[in-house]
């Protein structure tokens, strides 16, 4: 850009003390003009011009005359984050004026430089060396903790601000965005008692803060109800108020209301902008889980909305519409036209925030964007590629996996940590835990997460002993998630002893508070293991109220051990924390079947059809021939049908001959029995194995390995029915359910029966 030609002497510039310097000055005219040419350039954005003006002049200002002209570039360094030209002009300030300390004024812009730019260790000895600090000296401190996470640091410096001056808003403000419930709790008493709870911007803070933290009790709705007496209080409110109390509910999944409020908020005539529209499309899955149409409804008039406000230009919002609409039902193809018709700039960012949202639910369509993104010539970053590699590891297909670990490796991301510690995962989720340790070995650093995602991935695949081995190698100290992973691999491989040392060691060893995931999983250690009565105890002495993973755990031990009382309880509690979950009607329906209490299982049934909950459908998947294929529970989505049937009545009579016998106790208990046998053979995963036996050919893998991919756990009947299958056909059948992977090889499972 030009500079602009500025002949004029500015008159106004500020006046100082030092009149006798004004007058010796011979340059003063020429210094003047230059440095209000420089903030002009400074005010506009124009950063490197104003900087090369400001040291090209000759000889520089003293600082008498350039105090405001150092401030204004210390600010612009500040806002746009040049440390760099900071530093540099921060050294030319004090290389060209020896005889000159700088003022409180700049150096309160300094301060503010080096907090925003990160640099908050030099930003306090900037604070310490001050001989005389003012209101703005404080808080520009305080601000710069607070921005970069430093919450006790923050805290401390804010209650020595207490002892020299009165706080301001935005001091308040700062402490509020990083501290905790109950520290929250206290400024919030501090700030009404001088007199600023009615300040707009404390308020705001409140909100955000009450929303964001949980309270000692562990509860959710006490602090969310706090954030709306603020909310509701306050006397005046501006956009951000409302975006930050419909931000609050959707964080604390309360979509419903964040949904009224926005009503409330538009039918008011208040208007809205990106982050509101975000906030409501991210709020509407859990709004209408169980109505999806009128979600889908809702979603559409606010699609209306952002494209009647040109919101929907911007990226973030057309990620949040596609999101919303994905989680809703709505078909791939018309989230994908979605994206390309908003006509928003789609960089790499917006690229893999649409990855994203496709990621977990639709990975299929995660892989397919992600090609699509190289087609256009388009270079993934870390973040798109440690994206993708969940997608793989929901999709569960090694190929994909190790086409994108090579492009990894092309990319120059070869030794970075956290695609490392995806690639661990993905594999892991794929069914090969040696490509999992072969990346574990060869990296070069490995940090806490990746020591806990080799954990996971051994627990997955019921290998509990090398979790322990590895885990007694860590070189970092274990966090909540580590004790997780190994209590995860003990049950799973009917290790309670060395669960139960692991737990009883969480506090006093490594110094980590057990919380609701640890209590879940030693209830389901020692559940698996019938030890029923045990888990119902510990689930008593917890210290905190037990959530639906708790109670989860009780049932499904309850189930498998025929606790029909304790079984009730749990399913009970179940309902009442999730009544949409079907898991406490299907297993107390299976319970009771299992011991001949037909009548209570069909009214069971009858109150879960009265509540209107639905079973998830069984569902499994293979890959044939460069090809998912989906299987649902009678085969009724496959064309091949009757094809598929025919050759797994063959099969079913061969594995017969070597004991198989359908566990009919689960299957509905009102039709003859060769139907309830007919129900059996039709489970999902049974027809993707003699599928993929009818395609022996197309398998990519190794063809004396089946895998099968099932959204729920195997049932009793099935696992024999594998055993027994692998047996036969001499083939090793790996199947991936819900909870973990199961190995069938020679008629033996790598579970031990022990699931």
């Amino acid at each position: 850009m030009s500079l602009p030609k500025i002949r004029a002497w500015d008159f106004t510039l500020r006046t100082f003390t030092s009149s006798s310097l004004l007058q010796s000055s011979s340059t003063a005219p020429k210094a003047n003009g230059i440095l209000n040419e420089v903030r002009i350039l400074s005010t506009c954005g124009c950063i490197d011009e104003a900087l090369s003006l400001f040291f090209s002049a000759s000889p520089p200002p003293p600082l008498p005359y350039s105090q405001q002209t150092y401030a204004t570039l210390f600010h612009a360094c500040a806002r746009h984050g040049y440390l760099q030209k900071g530093m540099y002009l921060h050294q030319h300030m004090l290389s060209h004026n020896r005889s000159y300390s700088p003022s409180v004024f700049v150096t309160n812009h300094l301060i503010n430089m080096y907090a925003k730019c990160g640099d908050l260790k030099y930003a306090r000895q900037l604070f310490d060396q001050m001989p005389e600090r003012n209101l703005v000296s404080w808080t520009a401190l305080i601000s710069g903790y607070a921005q970069q996470g430093q919450a006790c640091e923050c805290s401390r410096l804010f209650s020595d601000m207490l002892m020299h001056c009165r706080p301001n808003e935005f001091a308040f403000t700062s402490v509020l965005t990083c501290g905790d419930y109950e520290h929250g709790k206290q400024v919030h008493a501090l700030a009404l008692k001088i007199g600023l709870g009615a300040s707009i911007y404390v308020g705001n803070a409140l909100i955000s803060m009450y929303c964001r933290c949980y309270n000692s009790s562990g509860s959710d709705s006490g602090d969310i109800d706090e954030a709306s007496t603020v909310f509701e209080t306050m006397e005046f409110r501006n956009l951000v108020s409302w975006n930050a109390m419909i931000a609050g509910f959707q964080l604390r999944k309360l979509g419903s209301k964040a949904v009224s409020l926005f009503s409330q908020m538009h039918s008011d005539g208040i208007g809205f902008d990106r982050a509101t529209l975000v906030s409501v499309l991210s709020s509407l899955s859990e709004s209408y889980n169980d109505s999806l149409h009128v979600g889908l409804k809702c979603c559409f008039l606010l699609h209306c909305l952002s494209i009647k406000s040109a919101l929907v230009l911007q990226i973030e919002v057309a990620t949040a519409l596609v999101k919303a609409y994905s989680d809703l039902g709505g078909e791939f193809t018309d989230c994908h036209r979605l994206f390309l018709e908003t006509g928003c700039f789609r960089d790499i960012v917006s690229w893999t925030g649409i990855i994203t949202t496709f990621a977990e639910r639709q990975p299929e369509e995660a892989l397919f964007l992600f090609c699509q993104l190289h087609r256009e010539g388009l270079a993934p970053d870390r973040y798109t590629f440690s994206i993708v590699l969940k997608a793989c590891a929901g999709l569960g297909i090694e190929r994909h996996a190790y086409a994108v670990h090579s492009q990894v490796i092309k990319a120059g991301f070869g030794v970075d940590a956290v695609l490392g510690n995806a690639l661990i995962h993905a594999y892991a989720r794929c069914g090969s835990i040696s490509l999992s340790k072969k990346v574990f070995d060869e990296m070069r650093f490995r940090n806490l997460v990746s020591w806990n995602s080799m954990l996971k991935a051994y627990a997955l695949h019921g290998q509990a002993k090398e979790a322990l081995h590895l885990f007694s190698e860590m070189n970092v100290h274990p966090d909540s998630a580590t004790i997780i992973a190994l209590l995860s691999a003990c049950s799973h491989a009917g290790m309670v002893e060395e669960g139960i040392k692991i737990f009883d060691s969480m506090l006093d060893t490594h110094g980590i508070f057990p919380q609701l995931d640890h209590y879940a999983s030693m209830v389901d250690i020692l559940g698996r293991a019938g030890r029923v009565v045990e888990a119902k105890v510990l689930i008593s002495e917890m210290p905190m109220e037990p959530d639906s993973v708790v109670w989860s755990a009780l049932l499904g031990s309850c189930r498998k051990h025929g606790e029909t009382q304790l079984a009730k309880l749990a399913a009970d509690k179940l309902k009442e924390l999730e009544p949409r979950n079907s898991l406490g009607y299907v297993q107390m329906s299976n319970i009771y079947c299992s011991g001949g209490s037909y009548s209570e299982a069909g009214v069971i049934r009858k109150e879960m059809e009265g509540s209107r909950v639905r079973k998830e459908p069984g569902l499994s998947w293979i890959e044939i021939g460069n090809r998912v294929h989906e299987f649902a529970s009678g085969g009724r989505r496959h064309p091949q049908r009757e094809a598929i049937c025919t050759r797994l009545n063959l099969l079913i009579g061969q594995l017969k001959g070597r004991g198989y016998v359908p566990e009919t106790s689960l299957a509905l208990h009102d039709i003859e029995e060769e139907h309830k046998e007919e129900q059996l053979y039709h489970h999902s995963e049974k027809l993707a194995l003699v599928f993929a036996m009818m395609n022996e050919g197309s398998l990519h893998h190794d063809r004396s390995v089946i895998k099968i991919i099932k959204n729920i756990r195997i049932c009793v009947d099935c696992h024999g029915f594998m055993k027994l299958a692998s047996d036969l056909l001499h083939m090793e059948i790996v199947v991936r359910d819900s909870n973990r992977f199961h190995q069938f090889k020679n008629g033996m499972c790598s579970c031990n029966d022990y699931w």
